[in-house]
């Protein structure tokens, strides 16, 4: 029984993350929220809060993106009440996702390390 429980809460999770996505893309007119990626949603088990993980490519402006989407949390909230029916509509917090940068950095430092490992002669 636990089991279905969980896998609930997964595609409610999902299908926040998916509708949230669609919502920023076309209806959020807010400069400070350019281009940003949702890479997960995590959900508390009441659905009272929302964990909404996101990435940026302009970490320049990481601030005034968060500002955006803190400001926007209310609309975007919302707006996802009239696309979800569920029985408590979460309260979101964002949260920004570094694991691309961090998987980018440490796929750089294998190709270094790889080749330097080319470069140095064998015995």
């Amino acid at each position: 029984m636990k089991k279905k429980a969980f896998q609930r809460s997964d595609r409610v999770a999902e299908q926040v993350r998916r509708d949230l996505a669609e919502l920023i893309r076309s209806e959020l007119k807010d400069p400070r929220v350019g281009m940003i990626s949702l890479t997960a949603v995590e959900l508390t088990p009441d659905y009272a809060h929302a964990k909404v993980y996101f990435a940026t490519l302009d970490d320049e402006h990481l601030a005034e993106v968060e500002q955006g989407l803190k400001r926007a949390a209310g609309f975007l909230r919302r707006e996802l009440g009239r696309r979800i029916h569920i029985h408590t509509l979460p309260e979101l917090h964002f949260i920004h996702d570094d694991s691309i940068a961090r998987g980018a950095s440490m796929s750089a430092l294998i190709d270094q390390a790889k080749a330097l490992s080319d470069q140095t002669p064998e015995d």
